[in-house]
């Protein structure tokens, strides 16, 4: 049935005012324009919707059996348009934002505490998970963007950068020798080592470096954070790959030692990624802008 929806707000705004006079004047439309809408509606309908009276209109028992609905219809679909419009100007909505744990805690925690302050209706679903398993998920559509360690290389996928970071090597008493003069990259792969997991975007990047001279690395603790990483080196298990941005606590405490490498690891980053072919929502554009100032 090929009914315009805007022939159906007229038939409601008639039956609300019960006058077609009354109609025309709440909508900005002349009298003879209604009466030919709700004419045109009742032949496509197939039903006489409205009795006329001396004092106006009332529905016919057809007539109010459609308004019951398409009044609720209406009612529905102006709701959504004003949530839309609450979502535009950031009243209401929700982000999903993935990130991983340590990104989380050393580098996206101050500007949720800014978006949140300005924007509190906003409700915030933070999903944490490695840089590849957020890819993932990205792609899947359950989270609106991702903030990774880099590289990402997703054709799918749109990356901005936000930060440089360095990966470096950190040790404790037990190895504090090493830091006294600049390490070749065989004597660190002679080392006992400590690193993430496999699966992790920044043990793959060391990992690739270390491979492009011919070097492979073979550590003897895997751990599932940064954090571990940082205790597992100044409890002297051996020499840990950590991010120097995100340990600075440590090195400046004098908790960790960094190596000083003769031939140190290209910077990378962290980044956004979000999907190519989705446009990003009110909420998460304001929440890059303010990320990258």
């Amino acid at each position: 049935m090929s009914v315009r929806l805007d022939s159906y707000r007229v038939f409601c705004e008639v039956a609300k005012k019960q006058s077609f006079s009354g109609a025309a004047k709440s909508l900005y439309m002349t009298q003879p324009a209604v009466s030919q809408i709700i004419m045109n509606l009742e032949q496509e309908l197939n039903t006489r919707l409205f009795t006329r009276t001396s004092k106006g209109v009332n529905l016919t028992t057809d007539g109010q059996l459609l308004y019951e609905y398409i009044s609720s219809a209406i009612n529905l679909i102006e709701v959504g348009e004003k949530k839309l419009s609450e979502a535009r100007d950031l009243m209401t909505g929700e982000l999903k934002i993935g990130v991983g744990d340590t990104i989380s805690r050393h580098y996206l925690l101050p500007y949720l505490a800014i978006f949140h302050n300005d924007s509190p209706n906003i409700k915030l679903r933070i999903i944490n998970r490695t840089t590849m398993e957020l890819c993932r998920i990205l792609k899947s559509g359950e989270i609106d963007i991702a903030v990774c360690n880099l590289p990402v290389k997703d054709s799918a996928l749109d990356v901005k950068e936000c930060m440089p970071i360095h990966d470096i090597f950190v040790c404790g008493e037990k190895f504090k020798h090493l830091a006294a003069e600049p390490v070749s990259l065989e004597e660190i792969s002679e080392q006992p080592s400590i690193f993430l997991e496999r699966k992790s975007n920044s043990r793959q990047y060391v990992e690739k470096f270390f491979s492009s001279k011919g070097i492979k690395l073979q550590p003897e603790i895997e751990l599932g954070s940064h954090e571990l990483l940082l205790e597992f080196a100044r409890f002297n298990f051996g020499i840990a790959c950590v991010i120097e941005e995100f340990s600075k606590d440590y090195l400046e405490k004098g908790l960790l030692y960094k190596l000083r490498l003769e031939e140190e690891i290209p910077e990378r980053a962290i980044g956004f990624c979000f999907l190519k072919s989705v446009s990003l929502s009110s909420a998460a554009r304001e929440f890059v802008s303010i990320v990258q100032g």
